[in-house]
C-alpha cells in the first residue's frame, strides 16, 4: 500500500477543516501513511457577488478539484456532499460517505433569538433557494435577500448589520467552532435539509483500487445509506442548487428508512411535499419513487419554471 496520499481541497475554512478532518482520519485508521493537503481556489470561492445557481452550480465546487486529480497532483478530493453533483464525470467515483454530522439549518440573529421572532420586515439573508421558499411560506412578511461568501464573511455581513438574520448550515457552524452564534436550530419540521446536508464525501479515480482500499475505511453504512435515498429523490427530480428541493431520510427501526421530501416555487407559495417509508436495501428505488410522486403531485410545473427564470440566464 501506498505511504502518501493528497487531497485537492478549496482553501475555504469550511473546505480545509474538512479536508483536515479527513486526513487525521485516515492517518489514525493507516499510521504509516501520510495525508498531504493541496489548498486551492475554485471559481465559486472567487465570484461573490452572484447567485450561485448563475454562474454554473454545485460543478463549481468540484470540478477544479477534479481537475487538479487529473492532473496528477491529486489523488483524492474531499467534498461536502451537498456541493457533488448527481452525476459525476466519467472515471470519477465516490469512495467514502462519512458519518452524517447534523444535517439542519442554523438561525443566526445578534438581535432575535428566533426565526418566529423576527418583527415584520426584518432582511433575513441565505444563498439557499431552497430555504429562502420554505421560510417564506412561514413568513412572508420578511425582506429575504441573498447572502455568498464563505461562513467568516457571511458572519461579518451580519455584525455590520446588513441582516438582522442570517441561516447557514448547522454543521458549518459546529465544524468552525462557532456554536455559540447560533441561536435556533431548525428542526427538519421548520426547514426540510438539503440533500445530503452535513455529509463528507471522498471521491477518487474508480480505477485506483489501492486507493479505494485506503479510503473506505472511512464510509459510514448508515449514512451511505440515506445518501443514496436522498440522492435518489434528487436524481429523479434532475435537481441542483438553482432549485428549491429539501429531503431527510432517517433510518428507522426494523431494517426501515423514511425519507421526506419537497419542492417549492421561488416564492414559497407553493411547496409539494410527501414521503416514503421502506426497506432499507431499497434506499435508491425508494428515492426514486419518492421524486416521482412529487412530480406527479406538481412538481413538474415548478421546476420547469423555475428553469425558466432568471436564476439561469445570464
Amino acid at each position: 500500500m501506498r505511504d502518501t496520499l493528497r487531497i485537492a481541497t478549496r482553501k475555504s475554512p469550511l473546505a480545509m477543516w474538512q479536508a483536515e478532518f479527513v486526513k487525521a482520519e485516515l492517518e489514525k485508521a493507516h499510521p504509516n501513511l501520510k495525508v498531504e493537503l493541496l489548498p486551492m481556489s475554485t471559481k465559486g470561492d472567487k465570484i461573490l457577488d452572484v447567485p450561485l445557481a448563475k454562474i454554473g452550480g454545485k460543478g463549481l465546487f468540484t470540478k477544479e478539484l477534479e481537475d487538479r486529480m487529473i492532473a496528477g497532483e491529486a489523488d483524492i478530493a474531499v467534498h461536502s456532499m451537498k456541493d457533488v453533483p448527481m452525476e459525476l464525470p466519467e472515471g470519477f467515483a465516490l469512495g467514502a460517505i462519512l458519518e452524517r454530522h447534523t444535517p439542519t439549518d442554523a438561525f443566526v440573529s445578534n438581535k432575535y433569538n428566533s426565526f418566529r421572532e423576527l418583527p415584520k420586515g426584518a432582511v433575513l439573508g441565505t444563498s439557499s433557494l431552497r430555504r429562502k421558499a420554505q421560510l417564506m411560506a412561514k413568513r412572508p412578511d420578511l425582506d429575504v435577500r441573498d447572502l455568498r461568501g464563505n461562513v467568516g464573511t457571511r458572519l461579518g455581513k451580519l455584525d455590520a448589520d446588513e441582516y438582522d438574520a442570517i441561516v447557514l448550515a448547522t454543521s458549518g457552524l459546529q465544524r468552525l467552532e462557532l456554536d455559540e452564534r447560533i441561536r435556533h436550530e431548525l428542526t427538519p419540521e421548520d426547514c426540510l435539509p438539503a440533500v445530503t446536508q452535513g455529509t463528507l464525501g471522498i471521491e477518487y479515480f474508480a480505477k485506483d483500487k489501492e486507493v479505494l482500499e485506503i479510503i473506505s475505511v472511512l464510509n459510514h453504512k448508515p449514512t451511505e445509506i440515506r445518501t443514496i435515498a436522498e440522492r435518489a429523490m434528487n436524481h429523479r427530480l434532475e435537481g441542483g442548487c438553482q432549485v428549491p428541493i429539501g429531503v431527510y431520510a432517517e433510518l428507522l427501526g426494523n431494517e426501515q428508512i423514511k425519507v421526506r421530501g419537497l419542492v417549492a416555487s421561488l416564492d414559497g407559495s407553493v411547496i409539494i411535499r410527501n414521503q416514503v417509508i421502506g426497506p432499507q436495501s431499497q434506499a435508491a428505488s425508494l428515492g426514486r419513487v419518492l421524486g416521482e410522486a412529487l412530480l406527479e403531485q406538481g412538481a413538474k410545473a415548478i421546476l420547469d419554471e423555475v428553469y425558466a427564470s432568471d436564476l439561469n440566464k445570464g
